[in-house]
């Protein structure tokens, strides 16, 4: 089992915390805020019990999870002993720059250093440093308990050693990283989001659906086989012969269609007040905390469920 550090402890770092503590491995935690790691810790104690209920504790029990979980006095504390630190600093590039310079001085050298960034670049945060080769983004899907889905990014100067580590401590705690081959702008989930997000803009801003008619396309619908495989096996399930015979027999629809698409709705336009008020009237303002909760109540079910098909049916 690994030593784990994490830096920050936010709804992102705690999250980790769980996910990194459920597989075995000892977390200290370790925020600049006086208190927070401990107020991580009860925020952790309170949901474990819905884990448990859910069968996600790969086994173990909650009070050998918290167990595993320590707050950290000092960030040299944090990281002395760690053999990876998950980096949840805010989006801030100059914070994470001075970050890094310190975790880089205060790690081991043989010592892995992953941000949660979803938003910037490696290379922007990283390139001041003597031990850039060890460093690399490691962005999860919140919350990365629930969702194994994680980007592992490397800057053009990452040791693909420190990559394919990485990669396997994901997998170790029941994840399925993401390898990328190289860093982009939008990593590799923000980029496919992104292109279904523009294209909901303007179906609401054309006036072509409603936001709810939108949601229903993805929650009833496509989501429902995307839940279990993505867009590719999905096409070639959707074709008798396969990818080749159903890009033979569909290419042709969406060539009509991309043209439509290369411009974009202004997502803070008039478009906006549609959407918020669609929302709003479905759920009020200050429901939003119990309906995030429901949220993470029914990915506990799907995550359960998902496992235990896997079990019987295959994955």
């Amino acid at each position: 089992m690994a030593n784990i550090a994490i830096i920050g402890s936010g709804f992102i770092g705690r999250a980790w915390a769980i996910s990194f503590a459920r597989a075995g491995h000892d977390v200290r935690v370790w925020d600049a805020v006086s208190g927070a790691p401990q107020a991580a810790l009860d925020y952790i104690a309170g949901i474990l019990p819905d884990l448990a209920a859910n069968d996600l504790l790969d086994g173990g029990t909650s009070e050998a999870l918290l167990a595993r979980i320590r707050p950290a006095a000092t960030l040299a504390e944090a990281v002395g002993d760690a053999e990876h630190v998950q980096e949840n600093a805010p989006e801030v590039l100059e914070t994470k720059r001075a970050l890094f310079a310190e975790l880089d001085g205060l790690a081991p050298p043989e010592t892995a250093l992953a941000s949660s960034t979803s938003a910037l670049l490696p290379s922007r945060f990283t390139d001041h440093l003597a031990g850039r080769a060890r460093c690399l983004v490691v962005h999860p899907i919140n919350p990365p308990y629930l969702v194994p889905a994680a980007e592992v990014v490397p800057s053009p100067w990452t040791d693909p050693a420190v990559v394919e580590r990485t990669a396997a401590l994901l997998r170790s705690a029941g994840h399925a990283p993401i390898v990328m081959k190289r860093e982009i702008d939008g990593f590799l989930m923000n980029r496919l989001q992104g292109a279904l997000l523009e294209e909901a803009f303007r179906l609401v801003a054309d006036g072509v659906a409603s936001v709810e008619d939108v949601d229903i396309g993805l929650r009833d619908g496509l989501a429902l086989r995307w839940s279990f495989m993505g867009p590719f096996e999905t096409i070639d399930l959707n074709a008798p012969g396969g990818v080749r015979d159903y890009v033979a027999r569909y290419q042709g629809i969406y060539e009509r269609i991309f043209p439509s698409t290369q411009r974009r709705a202004d997502w803070g336009g008039p478009v906006l007040e549609t959407v918020e008020r669609d929302r709003r009237a479905r759920l009020p303002a200050g429901s939003l905390a119990e309906r995030q909760a429901w949220r993470d109540r029914r990915l506990m079910a799907l995550a359960a469920h998902k496992r235990r098909s896997a079990k019987d049916i295959g994955s």
